[in-house]
């Protein structure tokens, strides 16, 4: 959530965690079921299990010729593995399939559950070291990823910069800073008036370098989409919602080039209100998900029922 105060920050993290809505998965492949997060085990996650979900990080897993490719899941800004994998762990792992999520960004800012704040090419060699974790255990050849805000941006940089390409198979992205984000003009306006550097250094100061990079224009931006948005081989898939006031402009959301596709939600269900801190808590960005790492039926229409907060 770039250019957010932390408070800020953590309070939208806090409540989308709280905001867990129920998703019918696919029939289990595996013969537990697990409890998808509700508002207890949320709130509970977010600030007394920061990186541990259930049906995640079960090592012992070993993926099906149905469902051959393990899931990593990317929290974003200020959150953590607990607070964003609370609906999406579970709901996959009840699919049948092998999941995994990590906690990245650690500073001195962290408290023990907000993360997302550090040097984002730091934070994605930990994404490396962690996949590489995952594919050892597993014996698959390739991940699929899906992450929400940094985390859909992220691991643009593993991707792109450390070698992911030949260890990604799928990247989601939810609400993805791609590009940066100008937080509605805030960033332009900070430029226009010669403030930025003095707002820049507050995060600096803070531990966050994180937010500075997802500025629209940063440094970090511009050298990691100077030679295009995607790679070939890995399948991109962005989804944005309209109602979305964190990456701005939204079109900013988008990747393009390569096998990339992007989806304005309200394209799909009109009504559906959830917000950018919502999206992980939404039951047709589940039902997308689902079908981008499993059938990929073509034309895919979702449910619209159990719409994720506006928050």
């Amino acid at each position: 959530m770039p250019l957010v105060p932390l408070r800020r920050g953590l309070a939208a993290a806090a409540l989308a965690a709280c905001a867990a809505v129920a998703v019918n998965p696919a029939p289990a492949a595996a013969q537990t079921t697990y409890p998808v997060g509700d508002l207890g085990t949320s709130v509970w996650n977010f600030f007394f299990s920061p990186d541990a979900v259930p049906g995640a990080n079960v090592w012992s897993c070993k993926p099906s010729a149905e469902h051959p490719n393990p899931v990593v899941i990317v929290h974003g800004t200020t959150s953590n593995f607990g607070a964003g994998g609370a609906m999406i762990a579970p709901t996959l792992a009840n699919a049948g399939y092998c999941v995994y999520g990590f906690n990245y960004g650690e500073t001195r800012s962290t408290l023990g559950h907000i993360y997302g704040l550090g040097d984002i090419a730091r934070s994605a060699r930990t994404m490396s070291a962690f996949v590489d974790r995952v594919l050892a255990a597993t014996g698959a050849a390739k991940v699929d990823v899906v992450g929400g805000s940094q985390g859909g941006m992220m691991p643009n940089y593993y991707i792109k910069r450390l070698g992911g390409a030949a260890k990604v198979r799928t990247m989601i992205g939810l609400g993805p800073t791609n590009h940066g984000t100008t937080l509605g003009g805030l960033v332009s306006l900070g430029r226009t008036l010669n403030v930025l550097g003095f707002v820049n250094g507050v995060y600096e100061f803070l531990g966050s370098p994180a937010h500075v990079q997802q500025e629209e224009g940063s440094d970090f931006q511009n050298a990691l989409f100077a030679d295009g948005d995607t790679v070939p081989g890995v399948r991109y898939l962005t989804i944005v919602t309209s109602h979305d006031t964190t990456v701005t402009p939204l079109s900013n959301a988008y990747l393009h080039g390569g096998d990339s596709t992007n989806v304005l939600l309200q394209d799909l269900c009109p009504d559906d209100p959830v917000s950018h801190s919502g999206m992980s808590f939404d039951g047709p960005i589940m039902q997308l998900v689902l079908n981008e790492i499993g059938p990929k039926v073509p034309g895919f229409k979702p449910r619209c029922t159990g719409y994720g907060p506006n928050a």
